[in-house]
């Protein structure tokens, strides 16, 4: 209980794992959602995936993808089956989890849940947990704290379950060993390396060559399909704006939330404890008067005798604390204390124990103006989503009714019209709203582009609208070769030149066998780690590691392409580096999480195979 935080690192660690990627890619609202339908992707045992909420999934990680590859981004290559089976399989794996986490009955008691929270670094202020920082931050993510504790408290029940899986597989010292010395494999190599770019003066191309190269490669000199689009975007931010909260509105908010600013009483205390056991009682009465004869030493013998690993060390301090952060008895005793008290035996579902009393921090209130800034912003808030839940059905309607023009639309509700540059389907991550695949969808749609009418008032956020219609439009057109010869020529010398290069390597790399010396110029010769390949092709490092170590030295080819042609000569191999034992602990570890991570594969294998899981492959494939 007084160690809450270091007793679930652990939990908190796998928590993470777990949640990382359902939060990443599905959102919060996958906790949630379970509105039964037929536009259901998938059934898990009674548990509907539905349609809303797997495009949502799918939205998300494409977000992510665009803002990772930039203009690279084609959200068409990444929107295949195999991504979209590869999305629904961690829907479903996420439902058995939690089921399974239920159905044992695993769950968070109230005070770990309060320890739990009250160590988040997020929830804190100067390193102290802070109360309205807390609600702030948890309103910000449009929850309850009811909400964020359910929701807590089912994500420790889930880390409980997936800690007993995971730690139940134990690596053997052998295997860990074997696992850590192939790790720790080391090879002697040096390098020599065939230009391509030697090759590119001696070649030369006639007209015929780059028009064959420039027909079999038209897709390449294609301009894509182009619009240019104006839009206009109606928020809930931008209406909160709008209207500026009022001193008194803020004041007036300040005061019925009083007790909301409250910053209630705390205590300081420390304890020995002593675990539940049928002598607890008398030894802490005899550790109470050893303490009684001399307070000065409360500290020394809390680290001689106390049981609660967590504070031991720091001579039983746990701390300042308020009240429900305790267990009963402890917390009861506590606030009847005064300062420098020393009480016991008090007796609390963990064990006995004997109380000091350190400091006593009164109540007090957060003044008006130190969060003003706080109320104004959630206000403001609170105002931008009243207006905007008032205004998006006529937004709607206005851009549907009105679709020859964003204008009317934009006077009505003081908006900016936006103008596009050209854009492709494809987009990229620098278009802001527009760039939202499906505002993207909308404008490439054949009423958009041949009507020239305004899109549907489309949702790309919670309280964000956008309408947008395009102006200007370019069909995909095929570059004349009198414009791309000099980017044909250019590209043509370049893979020429790879092919030269490829060809002459693997000529040196038959000298080598044969001969011994190819006339190559070698690199001084250096050291590469199985775990550290750094510019060398993975192929060629897997085989400089897979050379038979009796038949030294050893040559390896690698194809790298436009830069040229590889060759790699093994050495030597050389021993593994001593390890000490902090390294030999962490190879033990690691192998212990490759167990309990195969472990937990296994079992999620055999939960689904057990499971009542239904696909239903034309939802799943809908676009």
């Amino acid at each position: 209980m007084f160690d809450i935080v270091t007793k679930n690192k652990r939990i908190i660690q796998i928590i993470l794992v777990l949640t990382i990627i359902p939060f990443a890619f599905f959102g919060l609202e996958s906790y949630t959602r379970s509105i039964r339908g037929t536009g259901d992707v998938a059934d898990v045992g009674g548990a509907p995936i539905t349609q809303q909420e797997f495009e949502e999934a799918m939205r998300r990680q494409q977000d992510r993808l665009r803002s990772a590859l930039g203009r690279g981004f084609d959200p068409g290559a990444f929107d295949t089956p195999e991504m979209r089976r590869g999305l629904l399989d961690s829907l479903i794996a996420q439902r058995l989890v939690s089921a399974a986490a239920l159905k044992g009955g695993l769950t968070a008691s109230n005070e770990s849940l309060s320890g739990l929270i009250r160590s988040m670094p997020a929830f804190q202020r100067d390193g102290k947990f802070d109360e309205s920082t807390a609600n702030a931050m948890i309103r910000a993510q449009g929850m309850t704290a009811e909400t964020f504790a359910a929701r807590l408290r089912h994500d420790v029940a889930v880390g409980q379950l997936t800690q007993a899986i995971n730690e139940t597989a134990i690596a053997s010292r052998t295997v860990a060993d074997r696992l850590a010395a192939l790790e720790n494999q080391r090879r002697e190599i040096a390098e020599a390396l065939v230009p391509a770019q030697q090759f590119q003066a001696q070649l030369k191309f006639d007209d015929a060559q780059l028009r064959a190269y420039y027909e079999s490669a038209a897709a390449q000199f294609r301009i894509p399909e182009r619009i240019r689009a104006e839009y206009v975007a109606l928020s809930a931010e931008e209406l909160g704006r709008a209207e500026p909260v009022t001193d008194a509105e803020i004041k007036a908010a300040y005061e019925a939330r009083a007790s909301q600013y409250a910053v209630a009483e705390q205590r300081r205390a420390s304890h020995i404890l002593l675990q539940p056991g049928a002598d607890a009682k008398r030894k802490a009465g005899e550790v109470l008067a050893e303490v009684r004869k001399d307070p000065a030493r409360f500290a020394e013998l809390a680290r001689k005798y106390s049981q609660d690993s967590g504070s031991a060390e720091k001579g039983g301090d746990l701390g300042f604390f308020g009240r429900g952060m305790m267990v009963k008895p402890f917390e009861e005793a506590a606030f009847r204390m005064k300062e420098g008290e020393i009480a016991g035996p008090v007796e609390s579902e963990f064990g006995v124990h004997v109380i000091r009393l350190t400091g006593i921090r009164a109540g007090t209130s957060r003044p008006l103006e130190e969060v003003r800034k706080e109320i104004a912003d959630e206000l403001g808030k609170q105002k931008g989503a009243k207006k905007f839940a008032e205004a998006a059905e006529s937004f709607g309607n206005m851009v549907y009714e009105q679709s020859d023009s964003l204008k009317p639309a934009a006077e009505r509700f003081k908006l900016r019209i936006a103008t596009t540059d050209w854009i492709s389907r494809s987009g990229s991550s620098d278009l802001g709203l527009v760039g939202h695949p499906k505002v993207l969808a909308a404008l490439f749609s054949q009423d958009a582009i041949q009507g020239k009418r305004n899109t549907d008032a489309i949702e790309i956020a919670p309280n964000v609208l956008v309408a947008a219609r395009v102006i200007e439009h370019q069909p995909a057109a095929q570059r004349k070769f009198d414009e791309v010869r000099g980017e044909i020529e250019t590209a043509l010398r370049r893979q020429e030149a790879a092919k030269l290069a490829r060809k002459e390597g693997a000529s040196r790399l038959e000298q080598l066998a044969k001969e011994g010396d190819a006339g190559l110029k070698w690199t001084a010769p250096r050291v590469v780690m199985v775990r550290d390949r750094g510019k060398i092709p993975p192929e060629a490092h897997r085989r400089i590691f897979a050379a038979d170590p009796q038949k030294l030295p050893a040559h390896i080819g690698a194809d790298l392409g436009e830069e040229g042609y590889a060759i790699y000569r093994v050495l030597r191999v050389l021993p593994s580096e001593p390890r000490d034992d902090r390294q030999k602990a962490a190879a033990f570890a690691n192998a212990n999480g490759l167990a309990g991570a195969e472990q937990f594969d296994a079992w999620l294998a055999s939960l689904r195979a057990r499971a009542k899981v239904e696909i239903n492959k034309a939802n799943l494939e809908k676009k």
